[in-house]
């Protein structure tokens, strides 16, 4: 026999943080899946382990049904997205790593269909659709709106720097391992960890595909259904925006550059904020998008005044 075992294909890596109900599912899902992983790695951010028993729970349903998937949770408890994304990437040991959030819902096929595109593409990511599901006891002005969709593309593409979130990706492991972190613990009250992270891989040459077909839903949570959650959100897609920007994630910037940038937001931001008002006789979901564009550019605007919105603190 030879010194060492092959390594398992594939880990699936899902940071948790006091949704015990949702991961719950989410793991009912990873079991139905049509291609198993190897490894499941559940790292809870809840210092008082909120996620332990639903964990427990499964791991006993694995060993009863003589599923052969290795099960790993720790608790990270230092309250910072990054950290806790980096534990998982340390804990898992597959060749290929998938992740996924633990408010969403994956079908049977969802690993098969990522593994299949990063194969026909020769890629070493593929980053796909999370696609929301908005309650019927949404307001109209929420259902109307979508202003829960996320960009889509088309599959086989670069995956465009706009789309780079993790909720629902698959990564080649020798290329996260081979980056210092890999999440930046600086994201780790603010979020915009997962663009910064895919952003420095992409600048290294990575090669990051589009699959619009390995699609994931997430249920929109009844706290989320708000005008002041979409302007935060806003905001601070904005600023993690402009901090990709200033940090040169999307390539070298001139101090003019950044001068015209400052310029750009200021008058997208009062134009926005002006047609939100003119748009509101014709529907306050129309109004509502220009004030979300208003609240983005804000945001971009707020980065480089030097303040931060802490969302996850």
């Amino acid at each position: 026999m030879s010194g060492s075992l092959p390594r398992p294909e594939l880990s699936v890596c899902i940071p948790t943080y006091k949704r015990p109900v949702r991961l719950k599912e989410l793991l009912s899902d990873v079991l139905a899946q049509t291609h198993p992983c190897d490894e499941l790695i559940i790292v809870d951010n809840d210092p008082d382990a909120s996620a332990r028993e639903v964990v427990q729970n499964f791991t006993r349903d694995i060993a009863a049904s003589h599923t052969s998937i290795i099960v790993k949770y720790e608790v990270q408890p230092i309250k910072n997205i990054s950290i806790t994304r980096n534990r998982t990437i340390a804990l898992a040991t597959a060749t290929w790593l998938a992740f996924i959030d633990d408010d969403e819902r994956a079908p049977a096929n969802w690993l098969e269909l990522m593994l299949l595109a990063a194969s026909t593409y020769g890629a070493d990511g593929i980053l796909a659709p999370v696609v929301p599901v908005v309650p019927e006891s949404a307001p109209g002005w929420i259902k109307r709106g979508g202003f829960y969709d996320l960009p889509r593309a088309v599959t086989g593409q670069r995956a465009p720097a706009s789309h780079f979130k993790m909720g629902n990706v698959l990564l080649r492991g020798e290329v996260l391992r081979a980056e210092a972190g890999p999440f930046d613990p600086a994201y780790g009250t603010t979020g915009g960890e997962d663009g910064d992270m895919l952003c420095r891989l992409e600048l290294k040459g990575v090669k990051l595909v589009w699959s619009d077909d390995a699609i994931v839903h997430e249920p929109v949570e009844q706290k989320r259904l708000s005008a002041r959650w979409l302007w935060m959100r806003a905001m601070r897609g904005g600023q993690d925006f402009a901090r990709h920007f200033m940090q040169e994630r999307y390539g070298k910037v001139s101090l003019i550059g950044k001068i015209k940038f400052a310029l750009r937001a200021s008058v997208q931001m009062v134009v926005a904020a002006a047609m939100s008002v003119i748009a509101l006789p014709l529907g306050l979901h129309r109004a509502m998008r220009w004030s979300i564009k208003a609240a983005a550019n804000f945001g971009k605007l707020s980065y480089m005044w030097g303040w931060h919105y802490q969302e996850y603190a």
